[in-house]
């Protein structure tokens, strides 16, 4: 499956047209359409390239996304923040939970409020925690879990031990006794 063909899921449901196109370095930038760049391709961007991207009349008509590996710092990019639009966080094995971490900072450290995307291996059983970290859309590429969001059988996980970036309902004063709202 192409990357650009992978159905992207959000907590209304699947997204029918999304806009975003995954491009693989920034000299490959196509003419039009919102585009997600690797971070080191974003980062060689120059300032005007990036903060340029699709003004037409002094209105931005295209929007600019950063692919951040597993093995990528966010950090690179947090005084570029405010010229992204989406974030895609890539979880290139179920094993591998690195980018919760970058979620995680990116939100909280960093005050990105754009999209969050998870891409890679993205499967129904780790879904909850994904957005308890603030990760907004999701690239399922996953047959089975494609299924399950089309069932509406997301689960969910009443209680949690950490904070989370999703709003949490009044645990009746023990911290270690969170209830998601």
């Amino acid at each position: 499956m192409d990357v650009n063909d992978i159905p992207v899921w959000t907590v209304e449901g699947f997204v029918a047209d999304d806009p975003w196109q995954v491009v693989e370095a920034q000299d490959e930038l196509p003419a039009t359409g919102d585009i997600v760049v690797p971070l080191e391709g974003f980062v060689a961007l120059s300032d005007e390239t990036r903060r340029g991207i699709g003004v037409d009349a002094g209105r931005n008509t295209r929007r600019i996304g950063v692919l951040i590996s597993a093995d990528d710092d966010p950090g690179e990019i947090a005084d570029m923040l405010d010229d992204v639009a989406l974030v895609a966080l890539d979880f290139p094995k179920f094993s591998d939970g690195r980018a919760f971490s970058h979620a995680a900072r990116l939100r909280e450290q960093f005050g990105f409020k754009g999209d969050l995307r998870a891409v890679g291996d993205v499967l129904i059983d780790q879904m909850p925690l994904m957005l308890r970290v603030g990760i907004t859309s999701f690239a399922v590429s996953s047959e089975t879990t494609i299924k399950r969001l089309e069932a509406n059988r997301l689960q969910g996980i009443a209680r949690h031990y950490q904070p989370g970036a999703l709003p949490e309902a009044d645990s009746g004063g023990y911290s270690w006794r969170r209830v998601s709202a």
